[in-house]
């Protein structure tokens, strides 16, 4: 007599959500293949800094291998999915097919231009490590720029940085690069004046950071002025088109030179979203977020999960729950959870989120955190920020370089990964640098 087949989970993504089912898969009686076009993991909330030039690409990703190895029931497969077949319990990869009995969709999401798709190229958005190097790229060659420019005005445009959108991400990004510009690299330069950059903050919404408290959300815009960056909110952004920045406040349109400008306005849901309306009917919302089940399954195939970022879970509260670390982490040690239930011939409860608080840093010794029962601002809620953000790193070995470069930044006022990379795409800047190879341990 033989061994009935094990129960096959297919994960596709290895951002927090499905990387944190297989983990709670791990040791189970399935088995469990996780697809990622990367052989990494990426922790995502610290991408500013290195964006920043605080941290290098390795500090904060794992290779997804390296994080499931000693699970012997979890295989992972470096590839892309290009769709699935919910009838046949089948997905197709780049290179071959996969046959599930459960599947888990952890794709997450992508920027969103808001139908401005030709701003991509202009204003880089912040979600995978091409994209923080790109950013490094840009603002340290602006720096550069600016020191070879005899131009009054076309260095001012080279000195002056825009980040649209006022949530946690470009809250902590216009922090990190007012540190950067006022403190960091004050005496590197010679013919400019760093402190003399200008570092705009715009906000389509009335107050920054948007779905904190509002005393929270001012206390943030207090750090940010004090830092010397320039808050903007009720600003709407209507053009951005050789290096100008259009912007609409009210019935005021002003036009703002600047020659670098990134983007923390928006996001939309990877193509997966659209491949479970076409494939499995679906509904998605209107940023392609899949609809989901108080399981997390997909109401018309319950075998099909999505977890994360991708995932409309409108289940708790008035609004879907937000697109954080924290959400994914729950949900995918819940559906892990609901998959041996499932298997045991058991039920369980419906999901719920455990909210723990919101936190976002602005600059060295600010950040503001909203622990529900407790609300801090400054020193006490930067050390927690520091602290809760080490704890999650996946791996030991990134918690322990995190700690010590924060460490050395902290007390030397610097930052050890300035490196100019990748291509140079702007003629302008092409000359204002040398550029180098990054040996990044991703």
């Amino acid at each position: 007599m033989t061994d009935a087949p094990r129960h096959r989970v297919v994960i596709i993504g290895g951002g927090f959500g499905g990387l944190y089912t297989a983990k709670a898969l791990g040791g189970a009686a399935v088995d469990v293949t996780l697809i990622d076009k990367r052989n990494f993991h990426l922790f995502q909330p610290l991408l500013y800094q290195v964006a920043t030039g605080g941290l290098s690409a390795g500090d904060i990703s794992s290779p997804i291998r390296a994080i499931l190895s000693r699970y012997r029931n979890v295989k992972v497969l470096m590839d892309e999915v290009i769709t699935i077949d919910p009838q046949a319990k089948r997905v197709t990869l780049q290179n071959g097919e996969l046959e599930y009995d459960t599947l888990i969709v952890a794709t997450g999401v992508s920027h969103h231009y808001f139908g401005n798709d030709d701003w991509a190229a202009i204003a880089p958005g912040l979600k995978t490590v091409e994209d923080a190097l790109e950013m490094r790229r840009r603002i340290f060659l602006a720096f550069e720029a600016a020191e070879k420019e005899t131009d009054p005005e076309k260095r001012r445009a080279w000195l002056t940085f825009v980040v649209v959108g006022g949530g946690p991400t470009g809250v902590e990004l216009a922090g990190a690069l007012a540190e950067l510009a006022y403190s960091t690299l004050k005496s590197d330069f010679r013919s400019i004046n760093t402190s003399e950059a200008r570092i705009l903050l715009l906000e389509g919404m009335d107050r920054v950071l948007p779905p904190y408290p509002p005393d929270l959300s001012a206390a943030a815009a207090d750090s940010l002025e004090r830092l010397g960056v320039t808050v903007q909110t009720k600003t709407l952004v209507t053009k951005i088109a050789d290096d100008v920045v259009t912007t609409k406040q009210g019935d005021a349109i002003e036009e703002i030179p600047a020659r670098t400008i990134l983007w923390a306005a928006g996001v939309k849901a990877s193509a997966m979203g659209k491949v479970l309306a076409d494939r499995a009917q679906a509904e998605l919302d209107r940023v392609g977020r899949v609809m989901v089940a108080p399981d997390l399954s997909l109401p018309t195939h319950p075998d099909i999960f999505v977890v994360g970022d991708l995932a409309h879970y409108a289940h708790q509260g008035d609004k879907p729950l937000p697109g954080v670390a924290p959400v994914a982490m729950q949900q995918g040690s819940y559906v892990a959870k609901l998959i041996k239930a499932r298997l045991a011939g058991k039920s369980i409860d419906p999901f719920r989120y455990r909210d723990y608080g919101s936190l976002a840093v602005i600059g060295r010794n600010a950040a503001v955190v909203d622990l529900k029962a407790l609300r801090l601002t400054g020193l006490p809620a930067w050390l927690i920020w520091v602290f809760i953000h080490i704890y999650f790193l996946i791996e030991f070995d990134n918690k322990l370089l995190v700690m010590i470069q924060w460490g050395i930044n902290y007390f030397t006022r610097k930052r050890g990964a300035r490196l100019i990379t990748g291509e140079e795409g702007d003629p302008a800047i092409a000359a204002a640098a040398l550029p180098q190879k990054e040996m990044a341990n991703v």
